[in-house]
């Protein structure tokens, strides 16, 4: 049974509507402990000082940013409890946008946000509202001594609050080194890649994708553990392909839409208006 990581409200105007959070996503991966190869004991590590290859006890450990090469300023631990933010348990409503204002890349780590005790009523008049209008809540809340910008949308008749990556902390593409170039496709290819893509289009459903890296390891530490013997994977050479058309044209083949040729679409030109 999941249990609330965090208690507090959503606030908007005068209306408070007491909440509880829960993680919304359980991320699964395999994870490994490091060993020594010859008796399979646990490793520790230690922290050694650079200068004279002591280890150092966690008392004497500061923290220290980098200003220039091997220039650091330490701030004590006073210094940035200091500069936390306040442990406030609202979540303050600023605006209200249309979905359609935010970037995904702005989207971080997911939330399920459940009516407290007593806060049916004003939570359910919030979904309701919310699902009418079409709209996303912007605020803002501080969840372990970290402040985060977030958004409140309506899901299936439960609010999800999702954290928000800063304007500053998303990379502008025009800072890339290796851009795209400009280049003109055909309108040939154009077609063909139109008939490409509607051999691909379906209905999203997440159930169809699985992590299959994550269940091969987990297969084979499973073969591991039972002593059965372990074949060598074969390795998949990557294919390069240098004429465009002729993958294409095979794209479609393999597909079973290869026999109909695809035609570039033709310009309309607008008939003219009788006097």
């Amino acid at each position: 049974m999941a249990r609330p990581i965090w208690t507090g409200s959503i606030t908007f105007g005068l209306v408070i509507v007491p909440v509880k959070l829960y993680s919304a996503v359980r991320e699964k991966e395999v994870r490994f402990h490091e060993l020594h190869d010859e008796d399979g004991a646990r490793l520790q590590h230690k922290r050694v000082c650079s200068a004279d290859g002591k280890e150092v006890s966690y008392e004497h450990v500061v923290r220290g940013f980098e200003v220039a090469k091997d220039q650091y300023v330490v701030l004590t631990d006073d210094e940035l409890a200091a500069l936390d933010p306040k442990g406030s348990r609202s979540i303050d409503i600023d605006r209200f946008v249309d979905r359609s204002e935010i970037d995904p890349l702005f989207y971080d780590r997911a939330y399920y946000s459940v009516p407290d005790r007593g806060a049916d009523k004003p939570y359910a008049l919030l979904v309701a509202t919310m699902e009418e209008e079409k709209k996303v809540a912007i605020g803002r809340m501080i969840l372990r001594t970290k402040q985060y910008l977030v958004a409140i949308r309506p899901r299936e008749g439960i609010l999800t609050i999702e954290t928000m990556h800063y304007a500053d902390e998303i990379v502008d593409p025009e800072s890339l080194e290796d851009r795209p170039k400009a280049a003109r496709p055909s309108a040939q290819e154009l077609a063909m890649a139109r008939q490409l893509v509607g051999t691909l289009v379906g209905p999203f459903d997440a159930g169809d994708f699985k992590d299959e890296h994550r269940e091969q390891v987990q297969e084979l530490i499973r073969k591991k553990s039972e002593g059965e013997a372990i074949e060598a994977p074969r390795e998949e050479k990557p294919r390069h392909v240098k004429d465009l058309m002729a993958a294409l044209k095979a794209s479609l083949e393999a597909s079973g839409n290869g026999a109909r040729e695809a035609k570039p679409r033709r310009k309309t030109r607008a008939k003219k208006k009788a006097a």
